[in-house]
C-alpha cells in the first residue's frame, strides 16, 4: 500500500493512508510534521486565499500560505460560502441494464407495499404518553411473544415533543407526517396510536387529515379518555394481545428487489467515508436502482457544497430547483439561529481528517451513486418516485433516519468511520465500516467492512455488490448487528422545527 492516496490529478492535497512521521516522503515533497492517518498533506504550494482542492472540488480556502508537505486541516483552512452557479440535468446517466430479476423474502401487505420486518408499533402523539407506551411495549417480552414467531416484536415510538408548539407550520406538519408514516409503515402489521388527550398534536386531526380509520389492525386511545395511566396501560396491553394473532398470520414470500426503499445514511464519518464506504454504498444504490428499487439520500446540511453535483443529475430543472430551495432554506435557518453551515463537521469528524462541511459533503453525496435524481421530498414525506431521490432532513442521524423511515424506507444503510452505535426500528440498519481498524475494533456493531478497499484490494464493484447482496439478505430476515444488540428503541427522534412554547 502507498503511504498516501491522491483522488484526482487536479487535487492540491493527498490523504495519508496511515500516520506519517515528519520527513516521510509525500510525492515530490516531505511531510513537514507528523500527520495522522486520514489527514491531508499539501503536494504543492497553496497561497493564502487560494482554494484547496480534493475530489477535484473546492473543500476550503487557505487561511495562510501552505507549503508542499504541510499538514492541511482546520489550523490553515477556512470555510467560505460556495459558489451558487448551478447547472440542471446536464449529467444524466441512465440506470444500467438490470439483468436477471433479484428477489428477497418480504411481507406483502394488503396495499401492495412490502415490509422487511413484521412489528406491532405503538406510536405516541406527545411526550406525555411516552411512559404508557413504554410500559405497554415492555410487557411483551420474548417469552410472551414465543407463540407468535412471525412477529418481530412490539416497538414503542416515543419522543419529546407534541405540545408546546404551534398548531400549524413546518414543525407541526413534520411531526404529523412522521406519525402518519409510522402508522402506515409496511414493516408494521398493526399499530396502536397513544396520546394524552389535551396536547397540541391531536390524534383525531391526524386521522381526519389522512383518512385513517380504526379497526382490528389500527387502534387509537388517549390517557385522559381511558381514565389514567394504569388503566391505559392495561387497555393497551389488551389491544395488542388482540392484534398479535392477526399479525402472526403474516408470512414472508418472494418479492422483487424493486420493492426495497433504502435509506442512505452516514454518521461518525472520517476521511475514508468519501473514499471507501460511501462510494461503495453508491454503487449498491446504482445496482438497486437498476432493478427498480429506490435509494433515499438525506441530511441536507451534509450535501451543502456538493448540491451542484446533484442538480446536474436532476431529472428536470424543477426537481433540481427544489433541491436548491432546500439549500436556501437551510442557509436562512442557520443564520437566524446564529449558526453556520460549517458547524458541521463534528469534533469527531475533524479528528478523523474532515476539515470543512464542503469536504464532508462531497464524500457524503457519494452514497447516492450515479443515476438521475428523480425526486426531492420534504422531511418524512411519502416517497413515491422510484430510483434515486433526496429527502430534506438535518444531519443529526436519529432525526434524519426517523424522517426516511416515515417516508417509507424499509431498510437503512449507514456508513461510519469513527464507529457509530446506531440501530433503528421498524426498518433495520446495516452498518458499513469505512476502515478495517475500526471494523475489527467494533466487530459487534459492523455488518460490512469497506476498509478492505484500502487494505485488502477489494474493488468498488466488489464492495458495492457485497453491500447489495447484504441488503437482500437482511430484507429477507437476516438480523443485523444492531438488531442483535437490541438497538432501535430509543433512536426514534422526530425533527423539532420551530419554537417551544
Amino acid at each position: 500500500m502507498p503511504d498516501t492516496i491522491r483522488l484526482d490529478p487536479a487535487d492540491s492535497v493527498v490523504t495519508a493512508v496511515r500516520a506519517l512521521d515528519a520527513g516521510a516522503p509525500v510525492e515530490d515533497a516531505f511531510a513537514a510534521t507528523s500527520v495522522p492517518g486520514g489527514h491531508k498533506i499539501a503536494t504543492r504550494r497553496i497561497a493564502k486565499g487560494e482554494p484547496i482542492r480534493k475530489y477535484a472540488q473546492i473543500i476550503g480556502w487557505a487561511s495562510e500560505d501552505i507549503a508542499p508537505g504541510d499538514h492541511v486541516h482546520t489550523h490553515n483552512t477556512e470555510f467560505r460560502t460556495p459558489s451558487r452557479d448551478y447547472e440542471f440535468s446536464t449529467d444524466l446517466r441512465p440506470a444500467e441494464p438490470a439483468g436477471s430479476g433479484d428477489t428477497f423474502m418480504g411481507f406483502r401487505r394488503a396495499d401492495g407495499r412490502v415490509g422487511t420486518r413484521n412489528y406491532i408499533g405503538i406510536v405516541t402523539s406527545v411526550n406525555c404518553s411516552a411512559t404508557a407506551a413504554r410500559m405497554i411495549a415492555d410487557h411483551f417480552t420474548p417469552e410472551r411473544l414465543a407463540d407468535f414467531p412471525n412477529v418481530d416484536g412490539v416497538a414503542a415510538f416515543v419522543h419529546g415533543t407534541g405540545c408546546g408548539m404551534a398548531g400549524d407550520g413546518d414543525g407541526f406538519e413534520a411531526l404529523q407526517r412522521v406519525m402518519w408514516g409510522y402508522a402506515r409503515h409496511p414493516n408494521h402489521s398493526a399499530v396502536l396510536m397513544l396520546g394524552l388527550g389535551c396536547e397540541m398534536n391531536q390524534i383525531d386531526w391526524l386521522l381526519e387529515a389522512h383518512g385513517l380509520e380504526q379497526g382490528p389492525a389500527f387502534r387509537a386511545m388517549n390517557i385522559q379518555n381511558v381514565a389514567g395511566l394504569r388503566k391505559t396501560v392495561e387497555a393497551g396491553i389488551r389491544a395488542i394481545e388482540e392484534m398479535l394473532p392477526m399479525a402472526n398470520e403474516a408470512t414472508r414470500s418472494p418479492c422483487p428487489a424493486s420493492d426495497l426503499v433504502v435509506a442512505l445514511q452516514c454518521g461518525g464519518s472520517d476521511a475514508w467515508s468519501g473514499v471507501t464506504a460511501n462510494p461503495a454504498l453508491g454503487r449498491a444504490c446504482d445496482l438497486l436502482v437498476a432493478r427498480g428499487g429506490t435509494g433515499v439520500l438525506a441530511e441536507t446540511p451534509e450535501i451543502y457544497g456538493a448540491e451542484h453535483l446533484l442538480t446536474r443529475r436532476a431529472v428536470s430543472p424543477e426537481v433540481g430547483g427544489r433541491l436548491v430551495d432546500l439549500i436556501d432554506w437551510w442557509e436562512d435557518y442557520t443564520e437566524r439561529n446564529r449558526g453556520s453551515m460549517d458547524n458541521n463537521p463534528s469534533p469527531g469528524n475533524k479528528r478523523g481528517g474532515l476539515t470543512t462541511i464542503l469536504e464532508k459533503s462531497l464524500g457524503a453525496a457519494a452514497k447516492g451513486g450515479t443515476t438521475p435524481l428523480n425526486g426531492v421530498y420534504k422531511y418524512a414525506e411519502p416517497v413515491k418516485a422510484k430510483g434515486f431521490v433526496f429527502m430534506d432532513s438535518p444531519g443529526y442521524d436519529p432525526a434524519s433516519v426517523t424522517g426516511q423511515i416515515a417516508g417509507g424506507c424499509n431498510l437503512v444503510c449507514f456508513t461510519t468511520g469513527r464507529g457509530s452505535a446506531f440501530g433503528s426500528k421498524p426498518a433495520p440498519t446495516i452498518k458499513i465500516a469505512t476502515n478495517t481498524e475500526m471494523y475489527r475494533r467494533m466487530a459487534d456493531d459492523m455488518d460490512v467492512n469497506a476498509g478492505d478497499m484500502l487494505t485488502g484490494g477489494a474493488s468498488l464493484e466488489d464492495k458495492g455488490r457485497e453491500i447489495y447482496d447484504t441488503l437482500l439478505r437482511v430484507a429477507s430476515g437476516e438480523a443485523t448487528k444492531s438488531e442483535a444488540q437490541g438497538l432501535g428503541d430509543h433512536e426514534f427522534v422526530p425533527w423539532q422545527i420551530g419554537a417551544v412554547m
